[in-house]
């Protein structure tokens, strides 16, 4: 990531849409598999709110991340077990001591995810459970995804496959954010088209769109836990050993 792409995200993870939505649909994960007080692993930190949120719900957190300025900004907001880690080594967690590992929007920027997925299986209590979020369809890969640091966009056989390697099995396995996929469709092929040199900032939208986009990936979350959403621009799901 980007130093200017972490300071947006540190400006907005708590308030812009996607990232609020993105830390629910992680949460119920986390309440329904991991409920606290256990403890977790966030994998790929960013600006940390999502720790910060786990632990005023009563989890005990850690985080990794490969950039320092991540971890800078994760103990000034007062937490302690974070550190600064490639997470395609062997991560610096006792082994079998977290109920679930969280990896939201990681895995498509690792190398070899695989074997980020095994150190992160080692970390896992017996029923433990990895939470994960990835952005969707390899044809919607463009210049944003390079910018990004994306080595892939992935289908739901290619995580499948990945879990597999790994000697994990999914556990639920969806997409989500249907809603927004045609108009990002639509603008993803014309960037592949018609490639920009912008930067990496994330869409501005109104306060009241802003809200909207929220309320409706409230409803789509909501329809999710009665039905498995087919088609939109991320994946969603759950691992175990």
């Amino acid at each position: 990531m980007e130093t200017a792409h972490l300071n947006q995200l540190i400006e907005l993870e708590d308030s812009y849409w996607w990232h609020v939505a993105k830390r629910r649909w992680a949460t119920d994960l986390l309440l329904r598999y991991a409920p606290p007080p256990s403890s977790i692993v966030e994998g790929g930190i960013g600006a940390a709110g999502n720790l910060m949120s786990w632990q005023s719900l009563g989890y005990k957190v850690a985080g990794l991340d490969c950039m320092p300025e991540s971890i800078a900004n994760a103990e000034h907001r007062g937490l302690q077990s974070v550190a600064q880690h490639d997470l395609h080594n062997p991560w610096p967690i006792e082994e079998k001591s977290s109920a679930a590992v969280v990896l939201l929007d990681v895995l498509e920027h690792l190398a070899d995810p695989v074997v980020a997925l095994r150190h992160a299986s080692d970390c896992l209590s017996e029923n433990g459970k990895i939470i994960f979020t990835v952005p969707a369809y390899p044809w919607l890969f463009s210049d944003w995804d390079v910018r990004l640091g994306h080595y892939r966009r992935y289908t739901t056989s290619m995580l499948r496959q990945q879990a597999q390697e790994a000697g994990l099995k999914v556990v639920q396995l969806s997409h989500w954010n249907a809603f927004t996929l045609p108009i990002a469709s639509f603008l993803r092929l014309i960037r592949k088209l018609f490639p920009s040199k912008k930067g990496t900032e994330f869409p501005k939208v109104s306060q009241w769109m802003n809200r909207s986009l929220l309320g409706l990936a409230s409803t789509e979350q909501s329809l999710a836990m009665h039905v498995n959403i087919p088609f939109g621009l991320s994946l969603v799901g759950v691992l175990s050993k």
